[in-house]
């Protein structure tokens, strides 16, 4: 009640004709109000949903209850029509505002737009919804012939099995979860875009795309052209996939399109385990370090830029390895660094093992946790402490990621002889069947999917037809056996769940990832941007920290052009994977080519 009052006093004071420093006053004191409770509440429903996502034990709603609580009180008071009225008014004077005021107001207008109290009950049970379908994807119990089986293990048949009966069990295991999510999935289709219609968005994706300042046919239209501008490396990869895999596999008959259980992974989004670059072992390189050498080694690259180490809570809050058979209990498998508290409480959710996939997954997800602590500072606002949009901190995150995997950086370590000739070329193909084939998945299939699911309201009887259609657009890939509407294979993504409708996030961090690279490489360590080693580079390292400790104080746009010379442009990625393109056509001579044109 304290608050709301404070809200009403403050919109008293403005109806008069009120200075400027008065008026920058008021608003300060109802920020300094707003953020101290926010704070309070964000970091109560954060740690509950820490503990949904690393405690999940079947038939037991404790967890589940708790986080929905604790996300409804956060949603009340975001979502307060006094804190918006509030807010708007401010707003309604913002000349005689600072910058600063007025981006932390319009975050409070933002923020409320996804749990609007002028709607209550709708807050609700949308909270209820997510928190329910939450459990039930990560609570999931994988099986093959009746027998439960780890997302880790069905990941690695996927990547090293070469029988296709084993890699079809496997794959169609891997979309058992996604029947269970249809009915859900359904209602969050409704309760999103009825949420932020209630502050005057269109639909959930609408709304979504607004924090980039952009309109959606805009980011469509953004998506679109990554796509065209990729999809001539992408065809030749394409065309290589399917040959180099039917030979594999012992398929005389090339298909036109490449089956979804042929490739290593469970959506087609990364490529990278079908080739093994010679001179190159990671995997076998790693086999005698332990999982907390991997974690600890990429604390130290950090360190080695001028980095802090790493706060004692960390290690001792997250949760960093796969749990053991006999636990009793599960959590979610998908790696994720959490900013609990916006401020110290810093934690990465992980299993690692030692693998080359799991180097780079740390090194990635500690890109997130220096980000969060980097704009934990005085000049950053509680409110602001974030990216300078979504796409910057995945840029961050897979800079690094990519960093951690080139040659020099390796050999640094002594994870490959200095004298190990690499294949360069295959090097690249391998990041080509990363980065490269990622664009059809996140900036085609993905987005496109969403935004028909919210946009157009795809009907629920079309999720898992128009699914399959934007794979083989996009991705040229088909299902094994025709899948029906009783299944529901988009939501065997979890994204589609619990991170919706911002999965082009990814693929703008892609695109940011590389003109920060080639920027590095050409004008900071002057060294090929095929071949760079960062570690230990400590101009590299106040690049960094510059970078990242603004966090979400400056326009994005802004900020890229002062760090790069350059709006935001495909080129640096296309100048990157220059080189594949002829090493591929010869690769590929007399075969035929079946993808089409987006």
């Amino acid at each position: 009640m304290k608050r709301f009052l404070t809200v009403i006093l403050i919109g008293f004071a403005l109806v008069g004709c009120a200075s400027k420093a008065k008026i920058q006053q008021e608003a300060q004191a109802f920020l300094d109000a707003y953020t101290a409770e926010y704070k309070a509440l964000a970091y109560a429903a954060d740690k509950a949903d820490w503990k949904s996502n690393t405690m999940i034990i079947e038939g037991d709603t404790t967890n589940a209850y708790a986080t929905r609580k604790a996300k409804e009180a956060l949603a009340a008071f975001t979502g307060s029509s006094a804190n918006i009225e509030a807010a708007q008014e401010f707003l309604g004077r913002r000349n005689k505002l600072t910058p600063l005021q007025v981006r932390q107001l319009e975050k409070i207008l933002y923020m409320a737009a996804n749990n609007p109290q002028t709607v209550p009950d709708l807050v609700e049970a949308r909270i209820k919804a997510e928190t329910e379908q939450t459990e039930k994807l990560y609570g999931f119990d994988f099986k093959i012939n009746g027998a439960s089986i780890s997302t880790n293990d069905i990941d690695q048949i996927l990547k090293t099995e070469t029988q296709l009966p084993r890699r079809l069990e496997a794959w169609r295991a891997s979309k058992e979860v996604g029947a269970s999510l249809k009915d859900g999935l359904v209602n969050l289709q409704r309760l999103r875009n009825e949420t932020v219609r209630a502050l005057g968005y269109n639909d959930y994706c609408s709304y979504q795309v607004s924090d980039y300042g952009m309109e959606t046919q805009e980011l469509l239209d953004l998506m679109l052209q990554l796509n065209r501008e990729l999809r001539p490396l992408y065809r030749e990869i394409h065309t290589y996939a399917r040959y180099e895999l039917a030979k594999r596999y012992g398929v005389e008959e090339v298909p036109d399109m490449l089956p979804a259980h042929w490739l290593p992974n469970r959506w087609g989004q990364d490529w990278t385990s079908m080739i093994t670059v010679e001179g190159f072992d990671l995997d076998g390189a790693l086999q005698d370090k332990t999982a907390k050498w991997l974690l600890e080694q990429a604390e130290r690259f950090y360190i080695s830029l001028g980095f802090p180490e790493l706060p004692g809570t960390f290690w001792e809050w997250s949760s960093l390895y796969p749990l053991p058979p006999d636990a009793g209990y599960k959590k979610n498998n998908h790696a994720s660094a959490w900013h609990l508290d916006l401020d110290k409480d810093v934690r990465c959710l992980m299993s690692v093992v030692p693998s080359s996939e799991w180097y780079e997954t740390t090194h990635h997800e500690l890109g997130h946790i220096y980000y969060y602590m980097s704009y934990s500072n005085p000049d950053v606002p509680i409110l602001l402490r974030q990216g300078a949009n979504r796409a910057f901190h995945e840029a961050i995150g897979s800079l690094l990621g990519l960093a951690s995997m080139q040659k020099p950086f390796i050999a640094h370590l002594g994870l490959l002889p200095t004298e190990a000739q690499a294949h360069e070329l295959q090097s690249l193909l391998k990041e080509a069947l990363n980065y490269v084939v990622f664009i059809p998945w996140s900036a085609g299939v993905m987005t496109e999917f969403e935004y028909e699911l919210y946009a157009k309201e795809l009907p629920r009887d079309q999720f898992n037809k128009r699914w399959w259609e934007l794979k083989s657009k996009y991705q040229g890939i088909v299902p094994p056996s025709p899948r029906g509407e009783e299944h529901c294979d988009p939501a065997s993504k979890t994204h589609i769940t619990d991170d919706p409708a911002q999965y082009y996030d990814y693929a703008l961090s892609y695109v940011i990832l590389f003109q920060l690279h080639d920027h590095i490489a050409r004008n900071i360590l002057r060294q090929d941007p095929h071949a760079t080693n960062y570690y230990g580079d400590k101009e590299l390292g106040k690049f960094l920290r510059d970078l990242l400790y603004p966090g979400g104080t400056r326009d994005w746009r802004e900020l890229l052009r002062e760090t790069t010379g350059e709006d935001l442009s495909a080129n640096a990625m296309l100048r990157y994977f220059e080189p594949l393109m002829a090493y591929l056509k010869k690769a590929n001579e007399g075969r035929k080519h079946t993808l089409p044109d987006v």
